[in-house]
């Protein structure tokens, strides 16, 4: 059977990557969006193109209202849940701490924190045995900033990033006998967009040089990772914080 997938900010980049390849396996796939409509649109006419299913939906995730509806209208179209890829998240521009008002830091951890607490919240309730569902997977974009602290640049991305880690191994705890497993994957520098979103579209070329692979790596090498980690092969595989970051 078919599993069905819900990506989160699945229009560009790893969500994307990983809506293709999830859909390429046989999985239905769900991709949300918050700005481009018309990336998330193309993208599902590709998908479809070639034979898979995809759907793409509208929601803000930072917005309780938004994530409740985006699940039900998944309920509706597909009546059921396998798996949630936490990956919608956002970056501001380069600053340093003493630069930073708490407009944007409410920003940051209302998308990047509560958002993905949320959607877990309503993965949790169609997925856990407990509610009646089948069980399921889910897996949170971290980042090997977590790690790293970008300082002087993102500290503020980065500890969302380390809260997005600890409510993994927590959550993964709350759900395992519920049969859902948990984890998260955290990329190192990767070439997506975000980068320009922070006011730097080349900063991977800039950085590369101090991952030891001395590369940046590719949205589809985050998402293989991301799909062995929903997969059945990683069926004893529950809490763990897997980095795709070059040996950063």
């Amino acid at each position: 059977m078919e599993r069905i997938i819900v990506i989160t900010g699945g229009s560009r980049g790893i969500g994307a990557a990983t809506a293709r390849l999830a859909a390429a396996q046989g999985d239905a796939v769900v991709v949300s969006y918050l700005r481009q409509r018309a990336a998330a649109e193309a993208l599902v006419r590709d998908i479809t193109h070639a034979g898979g299913t995809a759907l793409a939906l509208a929601a803000d995730v930072s917005i309780e209202a938004d994530v409740e509806r985006l699940f039900r209208d998944v309920d509706s179209a597909f009546g059921g849940l396998s798996a949630l890829v936490n990956n919608a998240g956002m970056l501001e521009a380069q600053s340093r701490v003493e630069d930073m008002g708490a407009a944007r830091l409410t920003r940051i951890f209302a998308t990047n924190v509560i958002g993905s607490m949320l959607c877990a919240r309503e993965a949790v309730r169609r997925m856990s045995r407990r509610h009646g569902g089948a069980g399921g997977a889910i897996v949170n974009l971290s980042s090997a900033a977590s790690r790293l602290g970008s300082p002087d640049e993102y500290v503020d991305y980065a500890a969302s990033k380390g809260a997005i880690d600890t409510f993994t191994i927590g959550l993964a705890k709350e759900v395992a006998a519920d049969g859902i497993r948990v984890n998260a994957v955290r990329p190192g520098v990767i070439r997506t967009d975000i980068h320009a979103a922070g006011g730097e579209p080349d900063r991977v070329n800039r950085v590369k040089s101090s991952v030891p692979l001395q590369r940046g790596g590719e949205p589809e090498e985050v998402a293989r990772a991301i799909l062995w980690l929903l997969s059945d092969d990683a069926s004893y595989t529950t809490g763990a914080l897997l980095d795709v970051s070059g040996g950063r």
